[in-house]
């Protein structure tokens, strides 16, 4: 059994969807990034990479590289699950947090949750998304930003 931990952040900008969870979130701004931008499906993929001591995404699919430009971070998320496999791993449970002062979350997190468990050939009961706020507090709570943190079990 190994555990690992992921974080993610990207600032808010005009123009783009807010992709969180593989779900498209309506808000006036989305996250600024090369491929979705997705916070918690990266925060995810670290804790998984992290826990099998095989580098973050950063590694495996490098920003800037033509064929990761705009992609679904849960087609990623995807291939990460085929990278534990092929190395042995199989995940035990994820439980991650959205930091955001806005958009609130609660009505989004079921359909997140089941993008995630989909895309790692999981039971949604093994997957737990929740949202919170930084309080009105620096870069997130000022709406500049949304954050995600995450913790992987692997077995």
């Amino acid at each position: 059994m190994r555990i690992g931990t992921g974080y993610d952040i990207h600032p808010l900008v005009p123009g783009r969807r807010l992709i969180l969870g593989g779900i498209d979130v309506p808000f006036e701004k989305g996250l600024d990034g090369w491929s979705d931008a997705d916070v918690l499906v990266h925060a995810i993929m670290d804790a998984l990479l992290g826990a099998a001591a095989l580098g973050d995404i950063g590694l495996h699919f490098p920003p800037g590289e033509e064929a990761y430009k705009g992609i679904s971070s849960i087609v990623l998320l995807g291939k990460v699950k085929d990278i534990l496999s092929g190395d042995g791993w199989s995940v035990g449970n994820i439980d991650a947090t959205v930091i955001a002062e806005r958009p609130r979350l609660r009505d989004r997190i079921d359909p997140m949750r089941d993008n995630i468990a989909k895309a790692l050939e999981l039971g949604i009961d093994k997957v737990s998304v929740k949202a919170s706020t930084s309080n009105g507090l620096g870069y997130i709570g000022s709406g500049e930003g949304i954050a995600a943190i995450a913790v992987a079990l692997l077995e």
